[in-house]
This record gives structure tokens, sequence and C-alpha cells, in this order.
């Protein structure tokens, strides 16, 4: 039974704004859009199968395709591993996704206002290790060269515009992401203490000379000091070290809901630990510039997919992935094997397409069901949590008030008690600091994920815009007379989450390993969702592909 729009509320904020919201004389909820992006092809495919098996689907001759390489998924890590695969030289490829848009939860919306995302919205400026990710940054101009000491430098226009963030606390906004308005004496001193640790981590290398933590994750080191912290919760990480400070807490809380969808008391001790580490490049720097776009993410996304042009194929549930066998499949030479045959509902019906090789670069709960050799038992895919989110972006026709003695706006605007992680405000990297604007909110789903996606499946487009309304309206009281439009994206699969013991699970390790002639991309393989896993995968399983072609000669 799906909840009241008050109990939704309630369930998600909290009791005292459920009765807020019965107050009268409120204008009405703003019209808009509800984006659930991927569900109705998704469960249609779903449905089409009988016993788990793929649908059968009949496809003419005229229908079939051939390909040297096709990639499953239009997500980050598929559009990454096409873009290695071009500037590698293959350019016979195809990819299938099973969205109307490119990009995952990296996609992006626009108005006549402003771009705005519809999730992730940054990354970090690389490092040196980093080299696929300072290509594509170099790519879309978002780098200025490199420092004295080589480390590549953010663009002046990439990098987030000051001020980057404030946090609305008991009717006030203060600079910055931690509260230092109130703190004691004890507070400042932990955090001394922990930002030294992180310094300590940031300086640590193994016996190869590999930092403790990196992005992308396959760069840090696998030392038995460093895993070990897999096998714990970085809230017992904390209580361990003595780190009680209440605002402490909240700030390791934050990074973990901000990062992975997950409470410290639930996310492995390496992913909190490597939250702060792993983005500074040395002990004492701060931590590296923050890379944006008014559209987020969306922005990369956009680049990766324009490359591709028409060998992007978009609104394609795929259906099945399997060995290819008989006279129709391509002549062995490139590991003994005959390629592949892909299966996929598209637009304008079913089609198939028949490669060499295949990366799939969908989630594993997706592959778990259309790639054959899995669905036969050769390969048991690890089950990977997976977070659910809620993004809303709201359109308002004037900036907000200001009130005497508030930090000033910033990019990233948090709500220091609310479980939401507050607001990016897309017009601030254009210095557009008056006029329309549009506010993107984000709520993760803490808990169990399938009991979210269960309990709001029947959630309205209007009962998610009450919900932002409501978190935000505490801050901002002249909300809802500013605001003229409120769209929402429900992401009920969003992001793989690194619980305790997943990041180093050996199940997952395997899973990364090429099954013949098809090869394994997505972000979830590193345990946890982040543009740089995402990308550094799909450059791996290109590289496998690569190497893998080169074997035998190509196919006419």
């Amino acid at each position: 039974m799906t909840p009241s729009r008050r109990d939704l509320v309630a369930w998600l904020l909290g009791a005292p704004l459920a009765v807020a919201c019965r107050g009268r004389g409120r204008p009405p909820t703003p019209d808009g859009e509800l984006l659930t992006p991927g569900k109705a092809a998704g469960h249609r495919l779903r449905d089409a199968g009988r016993g788990g098996a793929p649908p059968d689907v009949r496809i003419p001759d005229d229908r079939w395709r051939r390909t040297e390489v096709v990639v499953v998924g239009g997500g980050v890590a598929g559009l990454g591993a096409a873009w290695r695969l071009l500037r590698q030289g293959v350019r016979d490829l195809i990819v299938l996704e099973l969205d109307d848009v490119a990009g995952g939860t990296a996609q992006a919306g626009a108005s006549a206002v402003t771009a705005y995302p519809w999730g992730a919205h940054y990354v970090v400026t690389p490092m040196r290790h980093q080299v696929a990710m300072r290509a594509l940054l170099a790519e879309v101009g978002a780098l200025d060269g490199e420092d004295a000491g080589g480390e590549p430098v953010a663009a002046e226009a990439a990098r987030v515009r000051e001020p980057e963030e404030r946090l609305f606390h008991l009717g006030r906004w203060y600079e910055g992401g931690y509260l230092h308005a109130g703190a004691s004496a004890d507070d400042h001193a932990q955090l001394a203490r922990f930002t030294a640790e992180m310094d300590r981590w940031a300086g640590w290398r193994d016996g190869a000379g590999r930092r403790a933590f990196a992005l992308p994750a396959a760069a840090g080191s696998d030392d038995a000091t460093v895993t070990a912290l897999d096998r714990e919760s970085f809230a017992t990480w904390l209580d361990r070290h003595g780190f009680t400070s209440s605002r402490l807490r909240w700030l390791c809380d934050y990074a973990c809901r901000d990062d992975y969808g997950l409470l410290a008391a639930d996310t492995s001790a390496w992913a909190g630990v490597a939250y702060f580490a792993a983005r500074v490049a040395h002990p004492g720097a701060e931590h590296q510039p923050v890379v944006t776009w008014p559209d987020g993410n969306g922005r990369l996304v956009a680049h990766l997919a324009g490359a591709l042009g028409d060998r992007l194929r978009l609104g394609h549930a795929v259906a099945d992935v399997r060995p290819a066998a008989g006279p129709r499949a391509h002549p062995a030479g490139d590991g003994g094997d005959g390629g592949v045959e892909v299966v996929a509902l598209g637009p304008d019906g079913p089609v198939g397409v028949r490669a060499r090789r295949a990366i799939i670069a969908a989630p594993l709960f997706v592959a778990r069901h259309v790639v054959a050799p899995v669905r036969a038992g050769a390969r048991a895919l690890p089950v990977i949590d997976r977070g659910a989110w809620a993004v809303a972006n709201l359109h308002l026709d004037e900036r907000l008030r200001t009130r005497p003695g508030d930090a000033p706006v910033a990019w990233d605007n948090i709500l220091h008690d609310s479980p939401s992680l507050g607001y990016v405000v897309a017009t601030h990297q254009g210095g557009r600091d008056h006029g329309p604007t549009v506010l993107t909110w984000y709520y993760p789903f803490t808990g169990d994920a399938a009991t979210a996606r269960r309990e709001l499946d029947g959630a309205s487009r209007a009962d998610w815009a009450e919900v932002a309304l409501a978190d935000l309206g505490r801050a901002h009281p002249d909300l809802r007379a500013r605001c003229r439009r409120v769209d929402v994206a429900y992401w009920g699969h969003a992001m793989a989450r690194p619980r305790v013991g997943a990041v180093f699970d050996p199940a997952l390790a395997a899973a990364r390993a090429p099954l013949g002639p098809i090869h394994w991309a997505g972000s979830e393989l590193s345990g946890l969702a982040l543009f740089e896993e995402a990308l550094d995968h799909g450059v791996r399983a290109a590289d496998e592909v690569v190497a893998a072609l080169a074997g035998g000669a190509v196919p006419p």
C-alpha cells in the first residue's frame, strides 16, 4: 500500500515537517515530471521472460548487424569503454543502451534558464596516475597544464566557483561543510587529529610504492594493512580511534551518505577512510579541487556520447548475450571462440548484433539474467547491494532571500539536520547570482534499498515534490512562492554501496575476468559507484578487447 503524502514526508523527513505540511493557504504543488529511468523498459523485458529465461525473440535475417565490438550499457562505463576503443583505433562498434538517454546516473537535463544534473554532479581534479581521467578532462578543456610537481591543474572555468559549500543549522547558514560554530575545544582537537590521520594515510605507500587509497581504487594498494579496513565498519574504526565528537561523526556520516548512500555504521572502513584520503595528493595538501559544470557530469557524458554518433543506439533493451555458434558466427582466431550474438528489443522491434567481442557495462543484477553463460552457471556473479536515490530539480523564477548574517549562497548547500544532502545550484558556475535558477536536491535512502523500492513504488511526482519542498522550506521560507516547477527522478537501483567486506570481496575480483569473448565493466566492480571507477573499468575492458582483437584477423 502506497503511503499518504503526509506519511511519506513523515517517513523521509520526520513527523514535525509532516505536521507542517497540513498548513492552510499554502500554494499548490508546482507542476513537473517524474522520471524513472529505464524502469518501464526493464520491467517489460523482465516480464517477457519465462522462468528466468530470455524472451523468445525471432529476428529476421535483415535485422542482424555485424560489428567488431558490442557494448551493452550506455552509462559511464559503457561510454568510457567505447571512448577508449575509438582512441585505440577500433571504430567498428555498437553501444546498446536501455534508456532513451545515455549516461545512467550521470545524465543531465536542461531548461531555458540552465542545464542541470540528474545525478552525479562533479569529479575531482585527477592526480598524475589517473591517465584516462586526465585525457578525458583535457578533451573537454577542464585541465590547464601541470604544476611544478607534474600534477594536473584544473582549468579555472571548470573548478567549482567559490563559495563551494555552506551548512544550515538551527536557522542559520554557516560557511563550509563542518559546523565550527559552537564547537568545543575537544571537537576542534578531534578534528585536527582526524585530519592528521587522513594525512598519514595520504602519505602511506606499500612495498610497490602504491598509495593506500587512490582514484580509481585499482591504483591503490592491496596490502594486508589496507585491506583489513574492509572487514570493519567506518563507525567501528572511528570508535577504535577514539573519534567521539558528534560534529566529526556527523561529518563522517555525511561523507558516507554523499558518496555511498550509507551511514558510517554500514560503510566499509576502507571506503570511509578513502573518501577523505584518496583525494589528498600528499600530507598537508588540500582536498583535490572539485571540477563541475551546470549539468554536472552530464557534460562528460555528452562528450563521450557525442563522439559515438550513430554507434550509440538508445532505447535498446538487451534480452540475451550468448556465444555465437554455427555458420553465422564470426571466424575463430581471437582466442579460439566464435564471438557473440546479442539480441535486443529496440524502438522499431527486435534486432540482433553479431560481434567478435562484447563488453557488459550493465549492472550485474541485469547481467545475471541476460548473459547466457551466467544463466547456465558458468560464473556466479556476486550480489551487489545497490542503493535507491531521489533527485528533484526545483525551477525558481527568482533567487531565494538571504537573511542578515547568513553565509552567501554556495554551489553546495547542506542541511545539517536533514537526511537529505541538501542541494546544488545549477547557475552557480556561471556566476549568475540573480534571476531564475534551478536547485538540484538529493535524497539517499541509507537503509534497506529493497524496502525503499517496495514502499515507494507508487509515490507520485507530486508526493516527491512535497518532500523536497518541505525539506528545503525549513531553510528557505520563500521557496514555495519562488518555485514554478519540480521535476523528480527516482533511481530505484542507483548505485553500488560499499558495505563491510564489499570492496575486497574475492567474488567481485573474479567477476572482472573475461568470460570467453565477454568482458566486464561497471563501477560496481570496485564495490562503489564513482565516475572515476566507472571510467576505469570501461577503459580496462576496452584494453582487454583490443588485446584480444590483435590475436586474430578481423572478419570481413
